[in-house]
């Protein structure tokens, strides 16, 4: 006995599809980290470093998005697709008010970058964590 309905098939996550929620997370994690040492040493370096990692970041989060969103559509059972969905789309919102926030020239960014880095950062933890809980990945679940 495995533990589970042997009719209904554990569906597995897409190892491309992992690929990409798992990377959000140590680019926002990185750009938070740049923020951080951009409050402490005013250089400006930082703040272009965290930049790039959130637009990294949502590209990443916005084609993990895309890629949910097919399997919405092709998804028997939708209910974690949806928590899902809306763990991303709001990863991926707030990460792009955080890129206009770091748009902005030197010390203008803070303290409203480091504040939006730290929330898209917790987001993108929470989309990755519901996003591999919700389907079965490597052995018997």
């Amino acid at each position: 006995m495995t533990g589970h309905n042997d009719q209904t098939p554990i569906r597995r996550l897409h190892p491309i599809h992992g690929m990409l929620l798992a990377a959000t997370v140590p680019l926002f994690f990185c750009s938070l980290l740049s923020d951080i040492a951009y409050a402490q040493t005013y250089q400006i370096q930082w703040t272009n470093f965290a930049s790039w990692l959130i637009a990294g970041g949502l590209v990443f989060a916005g084609l993990t998005l895309l890629w949910t969103i097919i399997d919405l559509v092709r998804a028997d059972h939708r209910g974690h697709l949806i928590l899902h969905i809306v763990m991303l789309l709001a990863t991926w919102l707030v990460g792009f008010f955080n890129s206009l926030i770091h748009a902005k020239d030197a010390w203008a960014v803070m303290p409203m970058g480091l504040v939006l880095s730290v929330i898209v950062f917790l987001l993108a933890c929470g989309a990755t964590w519901i996003g591999f809980a919700k389907f079965g990945v490597g052995g018997k679940r």
